[in-house]
């Protein structure tokens, strides 16, 4: 489901969401944290917000890319969930096939000044990974005017929420 601001002409910012992928999983944290933000009429910048990505490798970097080249953001923000991890983990690279993938942007200026935020070096081994590959790939190889990151939220609980929610607004801002 694609949830569009005031103006989708100069699209500022696509971001991303899974769908739940475990049968114990009633929500998926990504989505919750997307969520939470469309509640509040966050982000103040034009954005899209394309949820309920599938969890499939073949079909959530298919329709993120279409999204991609038909929509030509200034950056995407693509959020998965990490139900082991405490806080927001920036990624600062994907793998597939022994080759990295890195972003273009300088994480480290992005978490300045966040309180529950992380660089990674890890995006996984499951879809969160793929869908980063393929999307860091695809503008590379598309020669797209564009930046990515890649997001993993933890559990949203009500301790914890708060904090999220500000360091991604922050993240996004300075993005």
């Amino acid at each position: 489901m694609t949830i569009p601001t005031t103006n989708q002409t100069s699209t500022e910012i696509l971001i991303t969401s899974f769908v739940p992928w475990l049968a114990h999983q009633t929500s998926n944290s990504s989505d919750d944290l997307v969520a939470a933000l469309y509640k509040r009429g966050e982000p103040t910048l034009d954005s899209v917000w394309l949820r309920h990505v599938p969890v499939c490798f073949d079909r959530a970097p298919a329709l993120v890319i279409r999204e991609l080249q038909r929509l030509r953001p200034r950056a995407i923000v693509c959020c998965g969930m990490a139900e082991d991890r405490s806080c927001l983990s920036i990624e600062q690279q994907a793998t597939c096939d022994h080759q990295t993938l890195q972003t273009s942007v300088n994480v480290q200026n992005l978490i300045r000044g966040t309180t529950q935020s992380e660089i990674s070096y890890n995006a996984g081994d499951y879809v969160c990974n793929h869908l980063y590959y393929q999307v860091l790939a695809a503008i590379d190889t598309h020669g797209l005017d564009m930046v990515a990151i890649f997001v993993h939220v933890p559990i949203l609980t009500s301790e914890n929420t708060a904090g999220i929610v500000s360091d991604f607004l922050r993240i996004i801002s300075t993005l």
